[in-house]
């Protein structure tokens, strides 16, 4: 029997091994939506956790590394991206353009993508950073993220800083156009792609429940719902906070998700991890 104990220890060995999962390496590079998952203190605590957390509780075997930097762009990551420490990993994901586009970077054509002409378009930087994940593991699952719809954003720690929504251009471009650069990146390299511009359900009608600005009539403050508000002034000196509780609905800022946007944005994309 003695001599079989080293044959039977092995075959435990292999069937422990075998019947193992394996641990997924993921990192989320992003901006502040992603970055947001390790900071609910600096949204009010209005969030619980983030769409990386969500992830890995439905998807125990991922273990994911954070590199959502706050108020970044692509064009930003792209510069700085030999020094934003990436590991080799198995999974990446890439969840960028929103401030591109607020801030006015072009989106260029396709053809900066295939012609690598640098980071001062949107297709030129995704491709700096594509490059970049490539090289670290070439086998590795990448999937791209398109921005979200964008509702009228009041940044609940500096109302000065404020934004419109998507539903107009910014420097003479809608954030849609953002959209389709990743979709057409992602459809050359043939990556995952999660457009949740289009599929997530989280629209400008669902942004927030209201907006609650002085009427401009009489000086009163009114509740005011998708779509009339955006034609209602908001003064950050004078106004209340345009968005109390009460208001958050798929975001609690009219652009960064609530529990309920970021648990929609999890559920997808569990449903493209769990292949891996």
């Amino acid at each position: 029997m003695k001599k079989w104990l080293p044959v039977l220890l092995i075959a435990a060995i292999v069937a422990v091994t075998a019947f193992t999962p394996r641990k997924i390496t993921w990192v989320a590079i992003g901006d502040s939506i992603t970055y947001l998952n390790e900071h609910p203190d600096e949204t009010g605590n209005r969030i619980t956790k983030g769409y990386l957390t969500r992830v890995t509780e439905k998807l125990p075997d991922i273990q994911y590394i954070n590199k959502g930097y706050n108020g970044w762009t692509s064009g930003g990551i792209a510069d700085a991206i030999e020094k934003l420490d990436l590991v080799k990993a198995d999974v990446y994901s890439v969840f960028l353009g929103t401030n591109d586009w607020w801030g006015g970077r072009p989106v260029g054509t396709f053809s900066d993508y295939l012609h690598k002409t640098g980071n001062s378009t949107v297709y030129g930087a995704f491709r700096t950073i594509i490059d970049k994940l490539k090289s670290l593991n070439k086998n590795a699952h990448i999937i791209l993220i398109t921005p979200l719809q964008r509702g009228d954003f009041v940044y609940i720690a500096d109302m000065h800083n404020n934004a419109w929504g998507s539903y107009k251009e910014k420097k003479g471009q809608q954030l849609s156009q953002v959209v389709a650069a990743i979709d057409s990146i992602a459809g050359y390299e043939h990556f995952d792609k999660l457009d949740l511009y289009h599929n997530s359900g989280i629209t400008l009608e669902n942004m927030v429940k209201y907006k609650r600005l002085k009427d401009p009539a009489t000086g009163e403050y009114k509740d005011y719902h998708w779509p009339e508000y955006k034609d209602i002034p908001f003064h950050p000196d004078t106004d209340e906070y345009p968005y109390p509780v009460s208001a958050i609905d798929m975001t609690y800022d009219g652009l960064h998700p609530s529990d309920k946007g970021f648990a929609v944005i999890a559920d997808m994309l569990v449903e493209i991890m769990k292949r891996y």
